[in-house]
């Protein structure tokens, strides 16, 4: 099994944290693991996106060209990596600011409404971890206890308390997301 996946969105929607989670999910699994970041300096607001690899085997390089998996969280990275999604591959995006949504019919495609989903829960910090739940739903790579584990790896120990909350924000994107195509 390997797994190449491209998280990209804004800076403070989670995007780095995300894939750190996942990354984290992964090693506790006994997985090969590659997390590679990017994000301009502009921080907060700016693009930003963080290429996972979570594989049976070494990974040879951490630099990809294509992927298996793109989570997608605005426009600017649809425009840009939804035609670097390998034929076959996946596509989970959050509609929300998105104006041209996705139209190739060679991928699946899921949308997650993360935004709103967050906004039910009343907790903006909990996007991250709908569109993450979203995912897993769909491509379950990693085990939630792993998952559960590796919020405790990437999270300082003063806010271990709020686990339960990222818990609860995954299972509402599992039974959120929605099947495009």
């Amino acid at each position: 099994m390997k797994e190449e996946i491209i998280i990209a969105g804004f800076g403070g929607q989670g995007v780095l944290s995300m894939g750190k989670i996942l990354a984290y999910s992964g090693i506790m699994q006994d997985q090969e693991v590659a997390w590679m970041p990017s994000y301009g300096p502009e921080m907060r607001g700016g693009t930003c996106n963080v290429s996972v690899i979570l594989s049976d085997k070494k990974i040879s390089s951490p630099i990809l060209s294509k992927f298996d998996t793109a989570i997608i969280l605005n426009q600017q990275s649809l425009d840009k990596f939804e035609s670097r999604v390998k034929p076959g591959g996946l596509l989970v995006y959050d509609p929300n600011g998105i104006t041209h949504h996705p139209t190739r019919t060679d991928i699946q495609i899921y949308k997650i409404d993360a935004a709103d989903e967050a906004a039910k829960l009343g907790n903006a910090k909990a996007y991250n971890m709908i569109v993450l739940g979203a995912f897993l739903k769909v491509k379950p790579i990693v085990k939630m206890e792993n998952v559960t584990a590796g919020l405790k790896k990437s999270l300082p120990p003063r806010h271990h308390n709020l686990i339960p909350m990222n818990e609860q924000a995954i299972k509402v994107g599992m039974d959120a997301v929605v099947k495009v195509r």
